[in-house]
Protein backbone atom coordinates (compact mmCIF):
# COMPACT_ATOMS: atom_id res chain seq x y z
CA UNK A 1 0.00 0.00 0.00
CA UNK A 2 2.69 2.38 0.68
CA UNK A 3 4.32 1.85 -2.47
CA UNK A 4 1.77 3.49 -4.10
CA UNK A 5 2.45 7.19 -2.24
CA UNK A 6 5.98 7.22 -3.51
CA UNK A 7 5.03 9.35 -6.72
CA UNK A 8 3.27 11.65 -4.71
CA UNK A 9 4.51 14.77 -3.15
CA UNK A 10 3.75 15.65 0.53
CA UNK A 11 0.74 17.55 -0.64
CA UNK A 12 -1.57 14.99 -2.61
CA UNK A 13 -0.40 12.53 -0.31
CA UNK A 14 -2.75 14.45 2.49
CA UNK A 15 -5.22 15.12 -0.70
CA UNK A 16 -5.47 11.62 -0.96
CA UNK A 17 -5.75 10.63 2.70
CA UNK A 18 -8.25 13.20 3.39
CA UNK A 19 -10.62 11.49 0.51
CA UNK A 20 -9.96 8.43 1.47
CA UNK A 21 -10.56 8.76 5.43
CA UNK A 22 -13.72 11.04 4.29
CA UNK A 23 -15.16 8.23 1.62
CA UNK A 24 -14.51 5.22 4.61
CA UNK A 25 -16.39 7.85 7.28
CA UNK A 26 -19.07 7.32 4.80
CA UNK A 27 -19.09 3.91 4.29
CA UNK A 28 -18.12 3.10 8.14
CA UNK A 29 -15.29 1.96 6.95
CA UNK A 30 -11.93 1.62 8.46
CA UNK A 31 -9.04 2.72 6.15
CA UNK A 32 -7.14 -0.48 6.97
CA UNK A 33 -9.46 -2.18 5.73
CA UNK A 34 -9.45 -4.37 2.11
CA UNK A 35 -11.59 -1.39 0.91
CA UNK A 36 -9.54 1.68 2.21
CA UNK A 37 -6.32 -0.22 1.02
CA UNK A 38 -8.55 -0.16 -2.44
CA UNK A 39 -9.86 3.23 -1.84
CA UNK A 40 -6.51 4.29 -1.21
CA UNK A 41 -5.05 2.63 -4.76
CA UNK A 42 -8.09 4.45 -6.36
CA UNK A 43 -7.84 7.38 -5.26
CA UNK A 44 -4.02 7.95 -5.69
CA UNK A 45 -4.58 6.81 -9.55
CA UNK A 46 -7.31 9.42 -9.46
CA UNK A 47 -4.37 11.76 -8.14
CA UNK A 48 -1.73 11.16 -10.94
CA UNK A 49 -4.32 11.32 -13.46
CA UNK A 50 -4.52 15.02 -12.70
CA UNK A 51 -8.31 14.48 -10.87
CA UNK A 52 -8.04 18.04 -8.89
CA UNK A 53 -8.53 17.69 -5.28
CA UNK A 54 -12.16 19.42 -5.06
CA UNK A 55 -13.26 16.64 -7.03
CA UNK A 56 -11.28 13.75 -5.81
CA UNK A 57 -13.57 12.79 -3.34
CA UNK A 58 -16.74 12.86 -5.76
CA UNK A 59 -14.77 10.63 -8.51
CA UNK A 60 -13.40 8.33 -5.55
CA UNK A 61 -17.06 8.01 -4.51
CA UNK A 62 -18.13 7.35 -8.06
CA UNK A 63 -15.56 4.65 -9.16
CA UNK A 64 -15.57 2.63 -6.03
CA UNK A 65 -19.77 2.36 -5.79
CA UNK A 66 -19.43 1.11 -9.35
CA UNK A 67 -16.88 -1.52 -8.58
Amino acid sequence: MLLSFISLDDQEITIVIDAVRQWCGEKKLDIDSVEGRRAITVAVDLVQMNTSCDKLFAELSKQLDHQ
